[in-house]
């Protein structure tokens, strides 16, 4: 079952649209449009969905910022909205912009289901896993000292790829060390095993390091089986 991105500060429109979509597709669904491209890169979704008038960032500046990005711009956006004076300027906005389609509220679930099945049916460019893309990201580092004790360390990450990622922690750590990386969420969920590459220079408390993945599971948000199609953010 195909995954689709719902952005909509109205919780009764995502309720709605995941009872009525659900037949076809998982609906992950969002209020705050500010959660949307951290949303889009852990779901991997076949479709995204956009309000258009939405606190803090509008559903025409995400479309602008996912279709400016090498990762999300081949995700078909759809915009949805209300009528009135100002329709006809969004949807020429909208257009400009790459979205697919400008769905009018209330929502013709008959015709969003039609004009995504026949987008979703088109062939997608191949993704390129090597680019990296800027994302934070809370983990856990399970690794080992030099007497053989197991200790854990809290880090962050500032950008990340398929093979690896820029990551900053309190710890000093040593070039070659092997560590176990959980990814911090509702819980620790296990996403590979990376070996420290190299220290980056950095003026702040805690320090850089470049890390390369030696595995990964299906949990790590750039891994192969979760990057259908192509998704990232800015290129480093």
């Amino acid at each position: 079952m195909k995954r689709i991105l719902l952005v909509d500060d109205d919780q009764a429109i995502r309720k709605l649209v995941r009872m009525r979509l659900s037949d076809l597709y998982e609906v992950v669904d969002t209020g705050d449009p500010a959660e949307a491209l951290a949303l889009a890169l852990e779901n991997q979704p076949a479709a995204i969905l956009l309000d258009v008038m939405m606190p803090r960032l509008s559903g025409l500046e995400l479309c602008q910022s996912f279709q400016s990005l090498s990762y999300t711009s081949h995700i078909p956006v759809f915009v949805i909205s209300g009528g009135g004076p100002a329709r006809s300027t969004f949807v020429e906005h909208a257009q400009r912009l790459g979205a697919k389609a400008y769905i009018d509220k209330p929502i013709d679930f008959e015709q969003l289901k039609s004009k995504l099945a026949v987008e979703l049916a088109k062939d997608l460019p191949e993704r390129r896993n090597q680019i990296r893309i800027r994302m934070r990201l809370g983990l856990k580092l399970n690794g080992k000292n030099a007497d053989g004790t197991t200790f854990e360390e809290m880090a962050i990450t500032e950008d990340v790829s398929a093979n690896g990622f820029l990551g900053s922690c309190a710890r000093r750590l040593e070039a070659g060390a092997l560590f176990q990386v959980f990814l911090v969420r509702d819980s620790f969920r296990f996403a590979g095993s990376a070996r420290v590459m190299r220290e980056e220079p950095n003026s702040a408390a805690w320090q850089r390091y470049g890390f390369q993945f030696e595995e990964t599971t299906a949990e790590w948000v750039m891994h192969e089986n979760r990057c259908q199609p192509e998704f990232a953010g800015q290129k480093s």
